[in-house]
């Protein structure tokens, strides 16, 4: 193959491109290509720092929940304790009213006895008064009568 002047020229046409493009072209596509792995790696590096952000707030609401459901539970059963108190409370203020209750009626039945004694005792002493009247076929004067009623009465 000849060496002539058109080859020469392509070669120093070639070099002048090669040259050109290493000085002008070639650093600003490197310089891209070093920026867009500095985003990917910095979205990488995001997108890990995510799942462990979303990792701990998982654990976060999981830990959340079961503390909450711990208080319901606390509340269940606080609530639960206060209800038996109030039933224990109710029922021992049931039985202290109903003998209170008893007591009263038992001193209304004592009130009621005694004024039914007295009564009868006023009727015997009339009873006793009127068969002695018969029998002795008199009347006696009403002061005399009552004060034999009094003096009987007091005898029963």
């Amino acid at each position: 193959m000849d060496i002539n002047a058109t080859i020469i020229g392509q070669f120093i046409t070639f070099a002048i491109l090669v040259w050109f493009t290493m000085k002008y072209v070639w650093p600003p596509i490197t310089k891209t290509l070093h920026d867009r792995e500095k985003k990917i790696a910095a979205g990488l590096e995001a997108a890990e720092r995510s799942k462990r952000e979303l990792e701990m707030a998982e654990h976060k609401a999981f830990s959340i929940i079961r503390e909450a459901k711990q208080q319901a539970s606390q509340i269940i059963e606080q609530a639960n304790l206060h209800s038996a108190q109030l039933v224990e409370e109710a029922k021992s203020h049931a039985k202290s009213e109903s003998q209170r209750i008893v007591e009263l009626a038992q001193g209304e039945i004592d009130r009621e006895v005694a004024q039914a004694k007295e009564a009868l005792k006023a009727q015997l002493a009339m009873l006793a008064v009127t068969g002695a009247e018969k029998i002795i076929q008199r009347k006696l004067d009403p002061s005399i009568h009552n004060d034999l009623l009094n003096e009987l009465a007091a005898e029963i």
